[in-house]
């Protein structure tokens, strides 16, 4: 398997078990999936940013990206129910604990002025999410990419009770938070 879920398995869940008072290693918390989102915004009838994107995140997750559709028509954003509006990527298992690997140890020290995470972004069932306002922090996308420069969203969904459990599982795991 991939080296953070082995270290997640004997060490990290140990600790946790004994950091939270659990009595049982079944109840220590633990990611059970990471979604990575790009919202098109103002390109969505631009097919090339949309190839783009879609190029972007097969190249960061290993996987196809899924195109997400409206779900109802707002006249303000001239949104049509039914159109595509982003993509997003799913991973769970073997790949996600990969994907956390490179974004903990690759990525996120390649992000312009970065100074840690902030705690705030914890909602209250101890899942995480990360907004990048550059997709080039990326190891995996090249260069020649950076002329079309788009966000995306990070979220990490965990079986956290509570936001504390949330943070003390991402800090074990390695995530680098802002001491505020």
């Amino acid at each position: 398997m991939s080296q953070l879920y082995t270290q997640f398995k004997e060490t990290i869940a140990p600790a946790l078990k004994t950091e939270l008072g659990l009595k049982n290693v079944m109840q220590v918390p633990a990611i059970s999936k990471v979604v990575i989102n790009v919202g098109y915004g103002r390109h969505v009838k631009e097919s090339g940013f949309i190839d783009h994107v879609e190029k972007t995140l097969r190249a960061i997750t290993g996987q196809t990206p899924v195109h997400n559709k409206a779900k109802k028509s707002i006249s303000n954003f001239k949104l049509r129910e039914g159109t595509d509006i982003g993509m997003s990527v799913t991973l769970r298992g073997k790949n996600m604990y990969d994907f956390l690997y490179r974004f903990i140890n690759i990525t996120l020290p390649r992000v312009r002025d970065f100074r840690g995470l902030s705690v705030k972004s914890f909602d209250k069932g101890g899942n995480y999410t990360i907004g990048f306002k550059e997709h080039i922090a990326f190891p995996e996308v090249t260069g020649d990419s950076s002329e079309k420069i788009h966000g995306l969203q990070v979220v990490i969904t965990t079986t956290a009770k509570d936001k504390k459990q949330g943070i003390t599982l991402l800090k074990k795991m390695g995530f680098p938070f802002r001491d505020a």
